[in-house]
């Protein structure tokens, strides 16, 4: 066990005595006595974990050695003995960073102590909120994130490389269930900013009216309900990372806003006039075509050029070829692991099921059905049969209908923006026609939504 050195600066060797036997007590501690500021000052290069600091010093003043202390470790817990209650002396001192000041009397031994284990367990938080987050870095390691070996997943692994080295933003599209919030938490904890926060919020969940609110915070009494003040997320967020899913559905109003505390690099919270400055990188992901919704008009494009940076575009689970085995692979250990159960494998008839199958709910579809099939079955083995899809989404019965060659074609079209969460582009490209076709046939049939 690393012992809890602590140094003692006290001129009055008896008193000083007193202080070493009493901490002495606890096994824990190391204590150690300098009888003046400049031997105290000598010996910091041992490490102390907290100082008892007298303040009457034969060669230095207590609060010029608290100084030096504080120059040399800013973050050193320094608690400051007078023999006199002075309260401006002591307010000053605290000021000055001092951990806490304690009056020399009968209770100062008692109070001393108290205060040793108070640093003492705050320091093994600290050490074991270090812990955590370095487990957290290590989890989002890119080949911890991403599983995969294709060509296209590759690239993105080279992205995330990039992207990790500098501050740029990020924009990430890509289908639904495609892994973007994990690749921003890849961004994000591969980046310098690791060890501060990483806050997510998805912009199409949050209701018009509290969404800037939800962003930016606000003051008690800004509207009703406000009883409080609030930190919003881009305060949360403050030297880390700020993940805005879904920044499409974003309302037009609240994009200039957005626009504005990106180029300032400031907030102000709803109901104040007061600007907080910022420093929060900024990851943005849609599924749709960002580029189209600007088109569109849905979108303010120079927000859009703003929150551009480094795109990095998701490929569906459908042309990741046998990434999908290696997923399913993946899913399955964990999902053994997670429920104590012996490892599974999967038969040749059943991963040419998975192979052939067009995934449109991607990564995430892929997973759900994984552990629904070692869920339902018995064996160390799951076979084709144990694999069942969700046939909601699978192509419509054409010929149930007497329908005209119109009437299908607006329906084949319907089923492709539905299967594509409306992306004309997507569906245009699978449909191998031109997305004007697309729009001429929506222009005609404004049943037809994007």
């Amino acid at each position: 066990m690393v012992p809890f050195r602590i140094f003692i600066v006290e001129d009055d060797k008896w008193y000083g005595e007193l202080l070493h036997y009493h901490l002495s007590l606890n096994p824990e501690n190391e204590v150690e006595i300098f009888t003046s500021g400049a031997e105290c000052i000598k010996n910091l290069y041992k490490k102390p974990a907290a100082i008892t600091l007298d303040y009457s010093l034969p060669d230095m003043k207590g609060a010029d050695v608290l100084k030096r202390i504080k120059e040399t470790n800013p973050d050193l817990p320094v608690v400051m003995i007078s023999g006199q209650e002075d309260i401006s002396t002591a307010i000053s001192l605290l000021k000055e960073g001092a951990y806490d000041y304690i009056v020399k009397n009968d209770e100062t031994k008692d109070r001393l102590w108290r205060i040793m284990k108070n640093i003492r367990d705050s320091l093994q938080l600290k050490k074991e909120n270090l812990l955590l987050k370095e487990e957290l870095v290590k989890k989002y390691e890119v080949n911890n994130v991403i599983i995969g070996n294709s060509p296209a997943i590759r690239q993105i692994f080279n992205l995330i490389e990039k992207a990790s080295k500098s501050n740029i933003s990020v924009s990430i599209t890509g289908e639904t269930g495609t892994g973007k919030e994990l690749v921003a938490r890849a961004l994000h904890y591969n980046s310098h900013r690791s060890k501060f926060p990483f806050v997510a919020i998805n912009v199409g969940a949050i209701p018009k009216e509290l969404i800037e609110s939800e962003l930016f915070g606000h003051e008690k009494g800004s509207f009703t309900g406000a009883n409080t003040r609030r930190i919003g997320k881009f305060e949360e967020a403050n030297k880390g990372t700020i993940f805005l899913d879904e920044i499409c559905e974003l309302d037009i109003n609240l994009q200039s806003k957005l626009l504005r505390v990106l180029q300032e690099k400031e907030i102000t919270r709803v109901g104040s006039n007061t600007a907080v400055k910022i420093d929060a990188r900024v990851v943005v992901a849609t599924h749709k075509n960002l580029a189209e919704e600007t088109r569109l008009g849905n979108f303010r494009e120079d927000l859009y050029y703003r929150l551009l940076g480094l795109p990095i575009k998701l490929p569906p689970l459908r042309d990741r070829g046998n990434d999908i085995l290696l997923l399913a692979k993946y899913i399955a250990d964990s999902f053994c692991t997670e429920n104590n159960r012996n490892p599974i494998t999967f038969s040749i008839d059943a991963q040419k099921k998975l192979m052939e199958y067009t995934w449109p709910g991607n990564v995430r579809q892929l997973k759900a059905i994984i552990e629904l099939a070692i869920t339902m079955s018995n064996e160390s083995i799951i076979t084709a049969s144990d694999i069942t899809f969700d046939e909601a989404k699978a192509a419509p019965n054409f010929f149930s209908d007497d329908l005209s060659l119109d009437d299908y074609t607006l329906k084949i079209i319907h089923h492709y923006l539905n299967k594509y969460d409306q992306n004309v582009v997507l569906a245009a490209k699978a449909l191998k026609i031109g997305k004007s076709t697309i729009y001429r046939l929506l222009k005609n049939n404004p049943e037809i939504k994007i």
